[in-house]
């Protein structure tokens, strides 16, 4: 089974900002794939275990995120 988390991420308006967030999660862990719900403001990163991580990536990178319940 392949690990993935999910999370919730404040800012993704558009196409534009759900590319912003692959772009991040692909400079971080290059082998992820990266789903982006715009409408639930939802990300879900194939390829990753450690959701607080990946929240603070993506927090970093100017996204909020916070892992998903």
């Amino acid at each position: 089974m392949t690990d993935a988390v999910l999370l919730n991420v404040q800012g993704l308006h558009c196409e534009g900002c759900a590319n912003a967030v692959k772009k991040i999660v692909a400079r971080a862990h290059p082998e992820a794939e990266t789903q982006v719900d715009l409408s639930a403001k939802l990300v879900r990163v194939t390829g990753v275990s450690d959701a607080a991580a990946m929240a603070e990536t993506l927090t970093k990178g100017g996204y909020p995120a916070t892992p998903a319940s």
